[in-house]
């Protein structure tokens, strides 16, 4: 049977909901297309400054991340840390918290996500334990440099949207290759976006100023960084879209596509977007992608019910 493994957004807001999710999914497999699975889910814990792509905002203590790293694990699920801050230098890897984190989930399940070269070499010299993933952060849009990043040493290469649905494209990528592609199957960005890069950059920048503005002996400010900075926001008409409304984008893959057309080809690794989105974008995401369509109405109740009650 074709497995196709989901990539699921965020064990901090998210958490509940996804651990809500896997149970579903182990207790009534027949709400849920056959041969779904629950791969990974990638996010951060906060405040951790090396975390890239959105921000997470917050503060876990030991209890907190133990608990988090616990109930996904046990569940047979890893989680992957989204190490992906544009702006990391070498400076960023003596981060007491972020290196607290690495080393309570380093029991050889859990992975990362990586972009920058510093930190890649960082995480495999001090815990070569962690599979890692390259980021689509990283814009790769050359053929011949996907071909390349697919030869080295990650676990998956998370695949730039605009290759979405560029089935000449996907066709041409060596078949030993496809079952270590990840799709971003629902991006809310719009296809071909020039801001993309500098989106990332900003939100870097916002992540090193919101962990130092986390700390408790930091409340006023650190370094020159401003409470401003930590709550400006990137003018961008694609955060105002709801999930059902970036269907219509040419890079979003449908259903019948996931199930049909990359199924066929060999691809089985499909990342979901939604770590800062609205709880509804996410659920309705899930149900879209995931359960039977005679089932889906059932499974958004369900979800929906086990998510209220939980707050």
């Amino acid at each position: 049977m074709k497995r196709f493994r989901f990539h699921l957004p965020d064990m901090w807001n998210n958490g509940p909901l996804n651990i809500n999710l896997i149970d579903l999914l182990k207790e009534h497999p027949e709400y849920f297309r056959d041969g779904v699975e629950v791969a990974s889910v990638y996010g951060c814990i906060p405040p951790a400054i090396w975390n890239g792509g959105r921000n997470v905002n917050g503060y876990a203590d030991d209890n907190t991340i133990n608990m988090i790293i616990t109930e996904f694990n046990k569940r047979k699920v890893p989680l992957r840390f989204t190490f992906t801050n544009p702006l990391l230098e070498e400076k960023h890897m003596s981060d007491a918290f972020c290196n607290k984190l690495v080393k309570m989930a380093d029991g050889g399940f859990n992975e990362a996500i990586v972009n920058k070269p510093v930190m890649e070499d960082y995480l495999r010299k001090n815990y070569p334990k962690y599979k890692l993933t390259s980021s689509t952060c990283k814009q790769i849009r050359n053929f011949d440099d996907l071909v390349k990043e697919l030869e080295k040493d990650y676990s998956l290469v998370v695949l730039d949207y605009n290759f979405n649905n560029n089935f000449e494209i996907l066709e041409k990528i060596p078949e030993k290759y496809r079952s270590k592609v990840e799709i971003l199957v629902c991006p809310y960005c719009f296809p071909n976006c020039k801001r993309r890069g500098a989106h990332y950059e900003f939100l870097g920048k916002q992540q090193i100023a919101r962990c130092a503005l986390s700390t408790l002996n930091a409340m006023t400010g650190l370094q020159g960084i401003t409470r401003a900075q930590a709550t400006e926001e990137f003018a961008c008409d694609a955060l105002k879209l709801n999930f059902l409304e970036t269907t219509k984008f040419s890079t979003h893959v449908t259903p019948d596509d996931l199930f049909g057309r990359y199924a066929d080809l060999g691809y089985e690794h499909f990342k979901i977007e939604g770590r800062t989105m609205h709880l509804l974008n996410v659920l309705e995401s899930y149900v879209y992608y995931m359960a039977k369509p005679e089932y889906r109405d059932l499974v958004r109740l369900k979800l929906g019910l086990m998510a209220i009650s939980m707050n």
